[in-house]
């Protein structure tokens, strides 16, 4: 019962999102305001609305280009947020791949709860494996990741983990599918070695090992960006958590 009623849900919220978007493959760019409905979605926790605004959810979700009917996967999913919202955005003719390393599992519980509570989204499939081997489906509209690119290169992944997985993300991506990443800005020309100090990724470090594994820039954005943060601390640090400037970036598989 509880599985149809939130069928029943998203396939109202497809419809709606359909009517302002028009059919997938003809419609305009998508824009902030088409997404009044999906952020209104019942099933969203309230937890997750008040997050909104902070996050620009509305912009970030028109940066990405999403609409219904599209095949999603989040990587690194942490709380699920995205996901939830993805689950809402594409409806019951769309579907949506969370992605939770194992390691984070490991690490800790709260994790693989996280993924077990998304999995029950009747349009959402669940995946863990090691960091360097998501097992994503191929023929997917956009590849979608916040705050956690970094995490490629922490100490506990080897070397090759984010040329791995960004080879993972071209193969699963069909010709002109969308790889958006979003993630703390660190100083620029700091080592990678920021991912374990302060976890942050310098912007020009991510666009190098991206375009490498295939893919054209097709976008950026400055939406999350916030000049007062010095990019010095710690995402984690009381001074500057949930304030922190972030940089979006928009690649394309070429086809």
């Amino acid at each position: 019962m509880r599985r149809s009623i939130l069928l029943a849900a998203v396939a109202a919220m497809s419809l709606s999102s359909a009517a302002c978007m028009g059919v997938m493959g003809d419609a305009p760019a998508p824009t902030p305001a088409d997404y009044a409905g999906v952020l209104a979605t019942p099933s969203r926790p309230a937890d997750d609305r008040a997050r909104d605004a902070a996050r620009h959810t509305a912009e970030t979700l028109a940066f990405a280009e999403v609409r219904p009917g599209q095949k999603i996967a989040d990587m690194i999913i942490g709380g699920g947020y995205f996901t939830r919202i993805f689950s809402a955005a594409v409806g019951p003719e769309g579907r949506v791949t969370a992605w939770q390393p194992a390691e984070f599992i490991a690490f800790q519980a709260s994790y693989g709860e996280s993924l077990t509570a998304v999995d029950a989204l009747p349009n959402v499939d669940a995946i863990r494996s090691s960091m360097g081997a998501p097992d994503f489906p191929t023929g997917l509209d956009l590849v979608f990741t916040a705050q956690n690119y970094h995490d490629l290169h922490l100490n506990i992944a080897p070397a090759d983990t984010a040329a791995n997985v960004n080879a993972a993300v071209f193969r699963a991506l069909k010709p002109g599918g969308l790889y958006v990443v979003i993630d703390h800005h660190a100083v620029a020309g700091a080592p990678l070695t920021a991912a374990d100090t302060v976890h942050r990724i310098d912007i020009e470090a991510v666009k190098r090992e991206v375009l490498a594994a295939g893919f054209v820039l097709d976008g950026e954005s400055d939406v999350l960006a916030n000049p007062a943060d010095p990019l010095t601390a710690s995402v984690f640090d009381a001074s500057i958590r949930g304030r922190t400037s972030q940089f979006m970036l928009r690649f394309r598989k070429p086809g």
